[in-house]
């Protein structure tokens, strides 16, 4: 054989494998909501590389910390019963993966079936025709989520538009409780009895419930966003009084800012996801093992650095310690907490920017010294030795003539969170291109 005519094979050869690989890839991602829609497998990668086939990268488009164990669900849990949680993503995308969580399990929590729709209509138990797709997990319909752990589902082809509700539901057959939730959804979520995974109907969703139970996130490859933003908050970023099925916690209508920005000058094309729990504090974690309520130093990595491509936190905590210390808190110790989430950020790869505290003079837990430091702490997130950019939600929304209350209109009536007026006043003062960059470089 010529030197010319064994090239001639070796590249005859070379065209076949490519040609056999490009029709593997394009069957494993046929739209046709079986097991063959898996597009990844396993824990993704945080950083957002996109699967095969697919235009786009990872974001995270929605998500809830788990935040205790529900109660009277042990030990029972929901077993013989369907979870429909209902989720608001604003971007879109044309993949999809969850994130079940059986963190404060004491046994294992077998899901035998799962799936993810498009909801018909806001706040909505019925799917959109023809979008009713079911969930894999390693290949397979069915995971057994050992206690304190959690799983990352496969990739499945869904057309996602943005500014809609997604219908993700699980069916449990054994009991495995207690059940791993977030407790203030804003949200109405649904249950079925049986195995009612695949109901296109919402007829059989009689359950109405104001948690979202196992689920703490979903990503979405998006051709939408490069990147995401994690606000990691108390109940304030949670949206306690916010309007139950509004979307109108500040992280919402700061997600519609960027996407009807995206594009437009220094703005960068990022989601957003809301990683608040309410009562949440720096330094001091609530009660058991794992701890309900885990403080926002042992949960930052859980919750923000394990978020689908994050490319910026906003972090909004400190006032739960100050007004639930029982004596004056140390604004020192406080503040290097929050130095030390900062150090976190950077150390992969996220830029921060920090929140001034919001006044709360009338609400049941002020005192003046407790205003002083409040007033100390602000003081040194304003001087910019905290964090690499501050918004100054305190500015924004305190009462001009009592700067240590909220304004009347901005507040919800508690003297502590803001009303739907006031969280929308708290994303309008974002400065949305200090969101782009990227985090200090080490020296």
């Amino acid at each position: 054989m010529t030197k010319f005519n064994g090239y001639a094979l070796l590249a005859a050869l070379c065209a076949v494998v490519l040609t056999v690989s490009a029709a593997i890839y394009i069957g494993a991602a046929a739209d046709d909501g079986s097991d063959r829609g898996a597009l990844a497998v396993g824990r993704p990668d945080p950083r957002g590389a996109a699967a095969p086939v697919s235009a786009g990268v990872w974001v995270g488009a929605w998500s809830a910390a788990p935040s205790g164990a529900e109660p009277g669900t042990e030990p029972a849990g929901m077993s013989g019963r369907s979870v429909r949680n209902v989720v608001h993503t604003g971007v879109g995308g044309t993949g999809a993966r969850i994130t079940l969580s059986n963190l404060y399990g004491q046994q294992p929590l077998s899901i035998t079936h799962a799936s993810i729709a498009v909801a018909a209509g806001r706040n909505e138990a019925a799917a959109a025709m023809d979008t009713m797709r079911r969930l894999t997990f390693g290949g397979a319909p069915s995971v057994v989520i050992a206690p304190g752990r959690e799983v990352v589902s496969d990739a499945v082809r869904i057309a996602v538009p943005q500014d809609s509700d997604l219908l993700v539901t699980t069916y449990s057959p054994t009991p495995s409780g207690p059940v791993t939730f977030h407790r203030h959804a804003r949200q109405i979520s649904y249950v079925a009895d049986g195995d009612r995974t695949e109901d296109v109907s919402a007829a059989a969703y009689t359950g109405r419930t104001p948690y979202w139970r196992y689920l703490t996130a979903l990503d979405l490859l998006s051709n939408e966003a490069v990147g995401t933003v994690v606000a990691f908050g108390d109940s304030i970023t949670d949206g306690v009084t916010s309007t139950v099925g509004a979307d109108s916690r500040w992280t919402d209508v700061l997600g519609r800012r960027l996407r009807q920005a995206a594009g437009s000058g220094d703005v960068p094309r990022y989601s957003v996801v809301n990683q608040g729990i309410s009562g949440n504090q720096v330094l001091t974690s609530g009660p058991g093992r794992p701890a309900d309520n885990a403080s926002g130093l042992s949960r930052f990595g859980r919750d923000v650095l394990e978020r689908a491509n994050a490319r910026v936190v906003v972090i909004d905590l400190g006032i739960n310690d100050i007004a639930r210390h029982p004596g004056r808190a140390d604004p020192d110790r406080i503040v290097a907490g929050l130095r030390t989430l900062v150090r976190e950020a950077h150390a992969h790869g996220l830029k921060t920017v920090g929140a001034t505290l919001m006044p709360f003079k009338g609400h049941g837990n002020y005192r003046t010294d407790r205003e002083q430091t409040r007033q100390e702490i602000n003081a040194r997130i304003r001087s910019g030795t905290v964090y690499d950019e501050v918004v100054d939600f305190d500015r924004a929304l305190r009462d001009p003539y009592d700067p240590r209350r909220l304004r009347p209109d901005y507040d919800s009536g508690d003297h502590l969170h803001p009303s739907d007026k006031g969280f929308r006043r708290m994303a309008e003062v974002f400065d949305l291109a200090s969101l782009k960059g990227a985090a200090p470089a080490r020296l």
